[in-house]
């Protein structure tokens, strides 16, 4: 069941109200460092090698701009999910049409796989580079992560942060390492942030560097992850965490980056320099830097910072497609379940093209996830602008016109260069095949593309004086305050354990209702045991072992002693499934609560001892009262 709140489990874990000073400023600290890391994945790592390589340092002023529009777009995100208290997808599901967030959705969920297939690529790039195994293997190994982001996101959301943090520092250290090895002429560096002219093909790289800048994925993380801070909910909290955000987006977004720009200098100084122009993929950068660099160390650091890019990347890549699936869906999957779906989804294509094609068809497949992110890109920004933009819903915290201008410029940017690279990619596709079916359907598929794109732009403008939804659960219940009548029959699960006393007692003190005016009532208890001993398995009541006589008799005392104190008590005993059991039970005795008690155990011990709770709890339609020891 969705609570309606972004990431529900972790929102508004970290308190800020009562701190002062620099512990309230790091109290804010995080969100931006785990949104930092798309922009430093493998992804981006082949145009800041292709950059540096081909063009030296004269493409330093291009990852600065494309820095700044990150800046400036991650605020906006920010903004939204402090004022709001909702994520991207949230809002986006209360302003537009059903089919349109249908469509939203499913480019969202391809943009999330693109990502992963980007950081599995990495990963597995990374892992060959620094153990020498072959891909195909450190492709399946990736599989292995979705137990470490389960285990992060149960110690909660700052450990999380402090993981990727330390991530992030091994990617920011490793190159700092091999700049100091490879000793660039900074003066030439420098220079490299003044703009300039640049030839078509620089400016084909160019382009590429900032289209995959913005990583729509980002835009619903960010939203959702500030609302992890409880905040005061009056005009000056609002505006401090604002800033404290602004300023928590600058710091983590230019670590971003210092590590996007290292890769370029680093490029330009071990290959531009030396007449090795032509690199551009990852494996032949690895290769060159030892024997150019004259050191073993920086292909090993150059190894690490990939990996490290990599799991990075892939802890936030889960976490966002968490927010999209309950945002859009309002559906809620196990967090493991939906990390193992999402990397599967990235691993086969994966696996099929190594195995089919070979490691030499990687590249290609990198290059088409990042198509697939360029054209999901217009549909998360242009719906965020309109939202921050809205004086109904942010009050006074909308954007101001100069903003405002400022936003849809970099948007356009943003679109037209990423619909520039989607148009040159169906140009070559359209060279490469002869299938006129194939080329119809793809011309199709990009009208589609047009005009959804046409519609989310236009159709926020045509409906701004709508009645505002902020009620993410619908229209406002009025709820029935008189009398009902008190609870007949109460279901007691024992397992006859210490914990049976505190359930016993509990589930009198629920009966004990009064009716004004008249006495107390009369309810029946009904005790619930489900024997699961082996003999019990195959015989189910014929068993006569052991465990089964000593069951059957614990609960008829149970029974009784209930009886002797004037309360009506009858036992009912269930054998092999304990979950279907119990639900079988309920229904029979017409049971109008049911009491039971919480298991002691939680995470990977679910797994070998069951979790019968949650699975009870849904296939009953009566109230389901869990009583902790």
């Amino acid at each position: 069941m969705n609570s309606g709140k972004s990431l529900d489990h972790l929102h508004e874990s970290v308190a800020t109200s009562q701190k002062t000073g620099w512990r309230k400023f790091f109290a804010f600290i995080g969100p931006a460092y785990l949104v930092s890391v798309g922009y430093m994945d493998p992804g981006n790592w082949a145009t800041d090698l292709a950059g540096g390589a081909a063009f030296g340092y004269q493409l330093i002023w291009i990852l600065l701009l494309s820095n700044l529009m990150a800046v400036l777009l991650q605020s906006l995100s920010a903004r939204l999910g402090i004022v709001r208290r909702l994520d991207l997808a949230q809002v986006n599901r209360e302003t537009y049409p059903p089919m349109v967030n249908v469509s939203l959705y499913v480019l969202a969920e391809l943009a999330i796989a693109a990502t992963d297939l980007a950081e599995v690529l990495g990963m597995a790039i990374g892992i060959k580079l620094l153990t020498g195994m072959p891909m195909m293997y450190g492709t399946v190994i990736t599989v292995l992560d979705t137990f470490l982001f389960l285990l992060l996101q149960r110690y909660g959301i700052r450990k999380m942060e402090a993981f990727i943090i330390l991530l992030v520092a091994t990617i920011g250290f490793s190159f700092f390492i091999q700049l100091f090895i490879a000793k660039p002429d900074l003066s030439y560096a420098i220079k490299g942030f003044v703009p300039s002219k640049l030839s078509p093909e620089a400016l084909y790289i160019a382009v590429g560097i900032i289209g995959a800048t913005v990583m729509p994925h980002n835009l619903y993380l960010h939203s959702a992850l500030v609302q992890t801070r409880k905040i005061d909910r009056n005009v000056s909290g609002i505006k401090k965490s604002i800033f404290y955000n602004f300023i928590d987006s600058v710091v983590a977004l230019n670590a971003a980056f210092f590590v996007n720009a290292a890769i370029l200098i680093l490029a330009a100084t071990a290959f531009y320099a030396t007449g090795h122009k032509e690199v551009a993929k990852i494996e032949d950068a690895h290769a060159l830097l030892a024997p150019l660099l004259g050191s073993k160390l920086a292909p090993v650091l150059f190894a690490i910072a990939l990996i490290a890019a990599g799991q990075s990347s892939t802890v936030t890549g889960t976490l966002a497609g968490q927010i999209v699936m309950e945002g859009y869906l309002k559906l809620r999957l196990n967090p493991w379940i939906r990390r193992l779906i999402t990397r599967l989804v990235a691993i086969i294509p994966a696996v099929l093209v190594i195995g089919l094609m070979g490691e030499d068809h990687v590249d290609a497949l990198l290059i088409f996830s990042q198509v697939i992110l360029s054209l999901q890109l217009g549909y998360a920004v242009i719906p965020l602008i309109h939202f921050v933009s809205d004086k109904n819903t942010m009050g006074e915290f909308a954007i101001g016109w100069k903003v405002k201008t400022l936003a849809w410029i970099v948007a356009a940017i943003l679109v037209y260069l990423n619909g520039n690279l989607v148009f040159d990619f169906v140009v070559a596709f359209f060279h490469q095949s002869n299938n006129i079916f194939f080329k119809v359907g793809i011309v199709i598929l990009v009208l589609l593309f047009m005009a959804l794109l046409l519609y989310i732009t236009i159709y926020p403008l045509l409906n701004a004086q709508k009645k505002k939804i902020t009620d993410l659960h619908g229209e406002e219940i009025q709820l029935d305050w008189t009398y009902t009548e008190p609870v007949k029959r109460i279901a007691i699960a024992v397992d006859f354990s210490v914990s049976d006393q505190k359930l016993i007692k509990t589930a009198i003190a629920h009966a004990m209702q009064q009716i004004p005016g008249e006495k107390s009532n009369e309810s029946e208890f009904i005790f619930i045991h489900v024997v699961e001993s082996v003999t019990a398995n195959y015989l189910l009541e014929a068993s006569d072992d052991e465990e089964s006589r000593k069951d059957k008799e614990r609960l008829d005392n149970y029974t009784k002693a209930l009886r002797e104190k004037g309360y009506n008590a009858i036992s009912a005993i269930g054998y092999q499934n304990r979950v279907k059991e119990i639900v079988r039970i309920v229904k029979e005795k017409d049971a109008q609560l049911l009491v039971m008690g919480a298991h002691k155990h939680k995470g990977w011990k679910d797994y070998f001892y069951g979790e019968t709770i949650e699975a009870v709890r849904h296939n009953v339609s009566i109230p389901v009262l869990i009583v902790n020891d």
